[in-house]
């Protein structure tokens, strides 16, 4: 845990154990729903990573890893609205049972410009894996096919996700004030 010098006291929103369980829960239905099937994790950089590695250890399937990376938020708080593809994936996708897994489903611009990029590749099945789904701020009809938490339009933290690359680091999934954005 980082020294709370470092780290302001941040109200928590949901704890490291709810996660775990929450986890748990997702990855029991992604075994279910792929059985006796082999699934390819693909986790959008940097926010979804230690979703992923925590997802995946769970899983009970012959499961491998690849990552994409995309930016529409740079250092800001606010999307741009903007959605730039920064690494593509490094093997084919065609036909394998894909699950992109992502931190937080937001405005669903993203999700719904990797949907298609994706969709292109011609998988065997495509499903989302979203830790977090703030359904109040989307303007694309995007859903999760397996969905962590829903949670209120405030600014979080912790868990993978960040603002401007700190408090990655932290257990819990924290609210960010808006005088520290």
């Amino acid at each position: 845990m980082p020294d709370q010098a470092v780290v302001p006291q941040l109200r928590v929103l949901i704890t490291r154990q709810q996660i775990a369980e929450r986890v748990a829960e997702m990855a029991a239905q992604i075994t279910r729903d792929f059985a006796g099937q082999s699934i390819v994790f693909v986790g959008v950089l940097k926010g979804a990573s230690i979703f992923l590695g925590d997802l995946a250890r769970q899983v009970k399937l012959d499961a491998t890893f690849d990552f994409i990376s995309v930016s529409s938020y740079g250092n800001a708080n606010k999307s741009s609205g903007e959605v730039r593809l920064n690494k593509d994936v490094d093997e084919s996708m065609a036909d394998k049972n894909i699950i992109l897994v992502e931190d937080i489903l937001d405005t669903g611009l993203t999700l719904s410009y990797l949907r298609k990029v994706f969709l292109a590749h011609q998988p065997r099945a495509f499903k989302i894996a979203a830790l977090l789904d703030k359904i109040s701020r989307r303007i694309e009809p995007v859903h999760a096919d397996y969905t962590g938490f829903t949670i209120p339009d405030e600014f979080v933290v912790g868990y993978g996700m960040d603002y401007a690359e700190r408090y990655r680091n932290l257990p819990d999934i924290c609210v960010l004030p808006p005088d520290m954005l």
